[in-house]
């Protein structure tokens, strides 16, 4: 199954050290989604990096992590 993270950041720069940092660790760009305007980094992964995932975004400080089964439209 695949999931959306999500991650909600206090600033803009908080939310876009998490985006640097997944890319950096090879997560493709196509699956990565960071909004500017509400701060959030979004993230569409399988079930088995789910973990990973959740701990990079933890790093940088977040309001909150969310995860959701992932709904393509």
């Amino acid at each position: 199954m695949t999931q959306t993270v999500t991650a909600a950041y206090g600033n803009i720069d908080m939310a876009i050290n998490a985006y640097d940092e997944l890319i950096s660790e090879g997560y493709p760009r196509e699956k990565l989604y960071l909004d500017r305007d509400t701060h959030e980094v979004k993230v569409i992964v399988p079930d088995t990096s789910k973990p990973e995932v959740e701990e990079i975004l933890g790093r940088h400080g977040p309001d909150e992590i969310l995860a959701r089964p992932y709904e393509s439209s």
